[in-house]
């Protein structure tokens, strides 16, 4: 997760701040938000969670707290399916040169 400099502002604070992996840490962030939501609106416990996800319980807690560096795109996908959710990827040829990269939409 190194940083690199860039003084011209766009639409992700993470490539702003730097970050060589923005755009997956941006695309963790929306699952992680969604499972999170999930997660308050059924009212469990991590330990339930971890249960219903496989995931064990410091994993579940490293997803309530948004620290997603150690957690992939693929398991934050897994754990939304045990949580009765459809996934689904897209993948399309970009228009533009800066459209390139990846998007998620929850």
């Amino acid at each position: 997760m190194a940083r690199k400099a860039n003084s011209k502002g766009i639409d992700n604070v993470l490539v702003d701040l730097g970050f060589d992996d923005a755009e997956e840490l941006s695309a963790k962030a929306m699952l992680a938000l969604k499972l999170n939501k999930l997660i308050d609106k059924r009212g469990l416990c991590q330990t339930e969670v971890a249960a219903i996800t496989g995931m064990t319980q410091p994993k579940v807690s490293q997803v309530r707290r948004y620290k997603l560096q150690n957690i992939s795109l693929e398991r934050l996908m897994q754990a939304l399916v045990a949580f009765d959710q459809h996934v689904e990827i897209v993948v399309y040829q970009a228009r533009r040169a800066h459209a390139l990269g990846i998007s998620v939409a929850a």
